[in-house]
């Protein structure tokens, strides 16, 4: 039963945007609730988190004539009461903690419900920005399929440190230990066979290692102990994979229900070109045609865009879904993503341009794709090398994601194919400047700049 609190009177020296808006702390076993002080006798009650007890809120929220509620995103927490209220035609303000923790002396759940009920009802308070339910619900079993990753990944660690205690170097010979030639010795181990030439046998025409090599490698001290715990973690192993391609599945039927934007009948995926062979993404991929399903749903590859693979794309829609009409421009979009400077300015003077510190899983993605372009021969690459040399490293992987957000940003809001000549004319006017710098050098020292012959 919901316990109603009293509510201290605090004087409202702003305009009232929002009058029928709530605000709501949110906790792991309470959440207290406070409405507009005409509303009701004990605007501030508190409430459980089973369901009948969110239930309860609604029911009281809605005979409050409360329209808008106000609550920070804490966890996950928010989440159940999320998805409760939004049916019932609430709008729900997620909020940033750190937007309203900036004033100090509110030190209990009372005051915080109170204070973000006041916010709200000025208008100091943005919601954070949060994808369509279709877009969430690819979105957690696409988190949940990471996790299995890592947990596969633990469990080949444990395969490698079985294998290394019992002195068989195997897994240094091969360059992954759960690929054909890996699984196929493990499995003759594991079924009694010992003989360093019979498991060389179980060798792939395509590993690099001579089966001299590999005879070497599995001659070891096969000790009981750890022929257990190898056989253990390969069941492990084989579970989490037989769970991921679950996931994919599900993925792969949920990503089916989305709208076209484009349909690859007509208008044929593009191909990867030979310099991008690794778009469709790392091994752990999903075994789908993801790409063909992303290129429909979004209208656009973006697996063109150097340094985008598949997983990458995926990710970023999981993230945010096809729709980046929330921002107003790319500018907004990179902001949000804290890859732009965020300015201190004190008395004209800048006190600091470092980045907002920022954990998004697209701005990781992001960072790690302009990462990947060191060694890229596109224009984006050639950007990441010159920002490397003027800024450093850190600097310079900001600086492109930067860029790429903006790209990204363009090519989902317009549908457009990405073309690379657009950025070639901003590379060659930039050619021309250091052209005409270093011709300038040249003639204040007294020589004279040749062009190589080819």
């Amino acid at each position: 039963m919901a316990r109603r609190l009293r509510r201290t009177t605090r004087p409202v020296t702003m305009p009232i945007l929002h009058p029928d808006a709530a605000g709501i702390d949110i906790g792991a076993t309470e959440i207290y609730v406070c409405v507009p002080l005409d509303r009701d006798p004990q605007p501030i009650r508190r409430f459980g988190t089973f369901t009948e007890d969110l239930l309860a809120l609604a029911a009281w929220l809605t005979q409050c004539r409360v329209t808008s509620v106000a609550m920070e995103s804490t966890g996950v927490y928010w989440i159940p009461l999320y998805q409760i209220l939004e049916p019932r035609g609430f709008e729900v303000c997620l909020v940033n903690a750190r937007h309203v923790k900036n004033v100090p002396g509110r030190k209990s759940d009372v005051q915080d419900c109170q204070w973000l009920q006041y916010l709200h009802s000025v208008g100091l308070l943005r919601a954070s920005f949060r994808p369509p339910e279709t877009v969430c619900a690819v979105r957690s079993l696409l988190r949940h399929r990471d996790s299995l990753v890592q947990l596969a990944a633990t469990h080949t660690q444990h395969m490698q440190k079985a294998l290394t205690q019992m002195n068989l170097q195997i897994h240094h010979v091969l360059s992954d230990i759960t690929g054909v030639t890996g699984l196929a010795i493990l499995d003759a181990i594991l079924a009694g066979e010992r003989d360093p030439h019979g498991l060389a046998q179980h060798r792939d025409r395509r590993v690099k290692a001579s089966p001299g090599t590999i005879v070497k490698a599995l001659v070891g001290d096969y000790r009981s102990e750890h022929l257990f715990t190898l056989r253990q973690a390969l069941a492990s192993y084989r579970h989490t994979q037989r769970l991921i391609e679950e996931c994919d599945a599900e993925v792969q039927a949920r990503l089916g229900t989305f709208a076209s934007q484009i349909d690859p009948a007509v208008h044929p995926l593009p191909a990867a070109t030979p310099s991008r062979r690794k778009a469709q993404g790392p091994p752990t991929a999903p075994r789908f045609d993801l790409r063909t399903e992303l290129y429909r749903i979004l209208g656009t590859d973006l697996t063109q865009v150097p340094g985008l693979n598949t997983s990458t794309v995926h990710t970023l829609f999981a993230e945010l879904g096809a729709d980046l009409s929330p921002f107003p421009s790319g500018d907004h979009f990179a902001s949000w993503l804290g890859l732009c400077p965020d300015n201190r300015i004190s008395g004209g003077k800048v006190l600091s341009a470092k980045t907002r510190h920022v954990k998004h899983r697209v701005s990781q993605a992001l960072r790690m794709a302009a990462q990947s372009l060191w060694r890229s021969r596109s224009v984006l690459g050639g950007f990441f090398r010159r920002m490397r040399a003027k800024l450093g490293a850190p600097a310079a992987i900001t600086a492109t994601a930067h860029k790429l957000a903006r790209i990204i940003y363009h090519l989902l809001t317009t549908r457009q194919p990405y073309d690379e000549s657009r950025l070639a004319a901003a590379e060659a006017d930039h050619r021309r400047r250091t052209e005409a710098r270093l011709r300038a050098q040249a003639r204040a020292l007294g020589f004279q700049l040749v062009p190589a012959i080819e």
